[in-house]
């Protein structure tokens, strides 16, 4: 028998607060993440705006050695990670730990490492790389430094799918549970890609906005949105078994009760035409969630800022929903937020959690030029308070990796 799967905590770190009430809050008031790059010198880049992580002291979190040991992408998602697990109230001795997943992923991984060791080869030869430079720079070091963290013994997994990574992350563990493998996953994405190599790439690949306005460089479905801005952070939720969480008695924020992953096969980093490989992901989580495409209230949208992957999404959604296109609200939190790469499915998947539990409906912010192109009620500026009882994340990888989640309020 299939199981179901609810969502029972949450856990954020992000450009816009730096855990999940911050963050919530930074969505309601239309804050926005974005300004100068801090995290190096950006005299001689093209691109000089990002949304980092604020304030973030690591000598708060983890001790000196740790900080040494970890890439900033893992620290994140340790951070995350920790908080989703005390807001599910959890409790190690009382679980069996084995039952207990991790899939979290990123897009890049260690970055910050990467760049740093590479230098001292270049410059000061072989003998001076960091005996730490694998292990802090491989991508599946999340996952694997989060069950260490928190004791988790069950299937410990790292998916990379760029822009997808989180999204995927999120859906493949809700399987998981859902056919039994694990009770309890610990899942998400993370990642930290604000570094000189990270930004020259994505600037000379023509990616990035070069907007100096900070207020008008993330501008999802707006006519003069001219590419994404980097943002950093990580995005953790607890998903569980739904008898044991009522066992329990465990909050329940949302249950899953869908997930589309498909492939463009198309191109690496364009989507394919007409976004027809997100539509089928759409498709196949309404699908699977036995809904009508109309019962959807709410879609967070992948809505990156460049012009192919805003007019593509809009294209999908009409082909998913058909004529209910025309009534679902869709909003794209990286005008907050920024893209976040593989973390932003874990982020956006903790917004339609907290929309669903607070019947909030977050907006679009800093739009102002309409694009027929992309016209759908984009929830322009001003947020909504409206029941949701379904809400779908939408996130969408270079490569032609395409996810979909499904959010319903638990009943």
């Amino acid at each position: 028998m299939e199981r179901r799967v609810v969502i029972t905590g949450l856990g954020a770190i992000t450009p816009i607060g730096n855990n999940v009430e911050e963050f919530w809050d930074g969505i309601k008031n239309g804050k926005c993440g974005i300004d100068e790059i801090t995290h190096f010198d950006i005299t001689d880049y093209k691109v000089k705006l990002a949304a980092e992580v604020k304030e973030y002291v690591p000598e708060e979190h983890f001790d000196k050695r740790s900080t040494k040991r970890l890439d900033l992408y893992c620290q994140y998602a340790i951070v995350a990670a920790r908080e989703a697990w005390n807001d599910s109230k959890l409790d190690k001795e009382k679980e069996n730990m084995e039952r207990v997943g991790v899939i979290v992923g990123s897009g890049i991984g260690g970055l910050n490492t990467m760049e740093k060791e590479i230098g001292n080869l270049v410059q000061k030869g072989p003998d001076r790389v960091s005996p730490m430079f694998i292990p802090m720079s491989i991508a599946n070091m999340a996952a694997g430094n989060v069950a260490i963290e928190l004791g988790a013994k069950g299937e410990s997994i790292s998916m990379v799918t760029a822009c997808a990574s989180g999204t995927h992350c999120i859906g493949e563990s809700f399987r998981m549970i859902k056919n039994g493998y694990q009770d309890i996953v610990i899942a998400g994405g993370t990642e930290a890609p604000i570094t000189p190599i990270g930004v020259a790439g994505f600037t000379n690949i023509k990616a990035l906005s070069q907007a100096t306005d900070k207020n008008r460089a993330s501008i999802p479905f707006d006519k003069e949105r001219s590419g994404f801005v980097m943002g950093e952070g990580a995005g953790i939720v607890i998903l569980e078994e739904l008898e044991h969480a009522l066992a329990r008695g465990a909050k329940i924020y949302a249950e899953v009760v869908g997930y589309g992953a498909t492939s463009d096969a198309y191109h690496i980093t364009s989507p394919a035409p007409g976004g027809e490989g997100g539509a089928r992901a759409m498709k196949i989580a309404i699908e699977e969630a036995k809904i009508k495409p109309e019962e959807i209230t709410y879609i967070n949208a992948h809505g990156t800022s460049t012009h192919l992957n805003d007019s593509c999404e809009t294209m999908a959604i009409k082909t998913a929903l058909g004529e209910a296109s025309k009534q679902v609200m869709v909003s794209s939190t990286k005008s907050n937020t920024a893209h976040l790469l593989g973390a932003a499915g874990g982020v956006e998947t903790v917004v339609c959690a907290k929309a669903i539990e607070e019947a909030y409906v977050p907006a679009t912010i800093n739009y102002k030029v309409p694009d027929e192109e992309c016209d759908l009620d984009i929830v322009p500026n001003e947020g909504r308070n409206v029941e949701i009882k379904y809400a779908m994340s939408n996130s969408l990888g270079f490569g032609g990796h395409n996810a979909s989640i499904l959010l319903k309020k638990y009943e």
